[in-house]
């Protein structure tokens, strides 16, 4: 018996629950850092990159998930993890200001306890998914459960931006434990008897250590080559996500609750993108896989363009509805590659499906760290070099949009024709 309607929706919560909880340290304790307490771009963005690197072991995950074992456990465990990193990497912020070097260390545990609570809950949920989905069901159940986490992400961004003004450490610390103790609830129930319903799954055979199946995995031409579109497109998806609130704060005025805000209505426009194209796709079967990618590729690089030219504009630029437009566009282009990856997770070597996704959520998490940590980086040194931080982040946004395009290229070659296999999913209530 494969999952339900009802399961994938309660899981879809579990990712909503892990969104919640990781944009609260990749946007809100992002700004902080660099506005609130003058910390050069790069400090978060190397957390952040360490959140990211420490998610290698995804592939790990996987395999452990498609050898033996409860999935919904490490579900569980990690988002534990997670809590408790979110929890401590919001004290070290607080810490940072008086005490740059324990708030350093501090900062350093948190986020590789982040990297490795995202990793064990995640991998071993979008296993639970690809193996116990039905096939015609799979990448419908990315798409619901990607549009859960999209809407935990905008919400909570929202929600947040509008307690913390005004802004104070007591505050920031109820914000943050109310986020993550909530998180975690609502993962227990979420998976709560969920793993019982389905058939046992049968144990791998004897002798086959994880790197022999990691081998097998990228020895699959389709697998390989998704891995690498998946670095390049994903290098471009992350660059702007440390440096955008900085952006609005230190170019057009915003305050710490007003740029948290902002992160919110750029996640309601990935949102409605997803939204877009899983209708399109499943209710109409309008477009391929591939246009879509590519589409929202090439939207994403024009609404990075619009964003860059409004910075000499300043305070009063309609920097709103180009960061909502930028979303719309990364939605386009995520749910359509989340469909494929869903898809292809089943292709290939029988009972490789977690493998196949820490493979591809390592690269996404080693490409999300680096694309970070770029984007930081050379603000950093374009600030120093320009002198002027409206041109110096234009600059950036720039590159981006450059690596945008490339991406949308590498999709038109490497993704086959054919439109998105969610088209083909059972409709609710069959």
């Amino acid at each position: 018996m494969g999952l339900s309607w009802l399961s994938i929706v309660r899981l879809g919560l579990v990712q909503m629950a892990l969104g919640a909880v990781v944009v609260l340290t990749t946007s809100t304790l992002n700004r902080l850092m660099v506005v609130e307490l003058a910390l050069p771009a790069a400090l978060p963005g190397a957390l952040v990159a360490l959140h990211y690197g420490v998610q290698i072991s995804r592939p790990r995950w996987g395999f452990a998930a498609d050898s033996a074992g409860r999935r919904t456990r490490w579900i569980v465990r990690g988002m534990g993890l997670l809590g408790l990193g979110a929890a401590l990497a919001a004290l070290s912020v607080i810490v940072l200001e008086t005490r740059f070097a324990e708030g350093l260390a501090l900062s350093i545990l948190a986020y590789a306890l982040i990297g490795f609570g995202v990793g064990a809950s995640g991998t071993s949920l979008l296993a639970l998914l690809a193996a116990g989905a039905a096939e015609r069901r799979r990448a419908a159940a990315a798409s619901i459960t990607w549009l859960m986490m999209i809407f935990g992400i905008a919400v909570t961004a929202g929600t947040v931006g509008a307690l913390l003004d005004p802004y104070s450490h007591a505050r920031l610390m109820v914000i943050v434990a109310a986020v993550t103790g909530g998180a975690f609830l609502v993962t227990c129930l979420a998976v709560a008897g969920i793993e019982r319903r389905l058939a046992p799954t049968p144990p791998q055979p004897e002798g086959a250590p994880f790197m022999e199946a990691l081998r097998e995995v990228w020895a699959e031409p389709k697998a390989r080559m998704f891995t690498l579109f998946v670095f390049l497109s994903m290098t471009a998806y992350f660059m702007q996500e440390l440096i955008l609130e900085p952006y609005a704060g230190l170019v057009f005025g915003f305050s710490p609750g007003a740029s948290t805000g902002l992160s919110g209505a750029q996640h309601a426009g990935v949102f409605a993108g997803m939204l877009l194209v899983g209708v399109a796709c499943t209710g109409f079967r309008i477009g391929a896989l591939r246009t879509w990618v590519a589409a929202g590729c090439v939207g994403s690089a024009g609404a990075l363009g619009l964003i860059a030219a409004l910075g000499p504009m300043g305070p009063g630029a309609p920097l709103v509805p180009a960061v909502v437009l930028l979303g719309f566009f990364n939605g386009m282009f995520a749910v359509a590659a989340i469909g494929a990856m869903m898809a292809l997770a089943g292709e290939g070597r029988e009972r490789r499906e977690g493998t196949r996704v820490g493979l591809w959520g390592a690269a996404q998490a080693l490409a999300a760290g680096f694309g970070g940590l770029l984007g930081a980086v050379a603000v950093d040194l374009s600030r120093s070099l320009v002198g002027a931080d409206a041109p110096a982040f234009g600059l950036v946004f720039a590159a981006e949009a450059a690596l945008f395009l490339a991406a949308a290229l590498m999709a038109m070659r490497v993704m086959e024709g054919g439109r998105m296999a969610m088209r083909a999913a059972a409709l609710p209530g069959e």
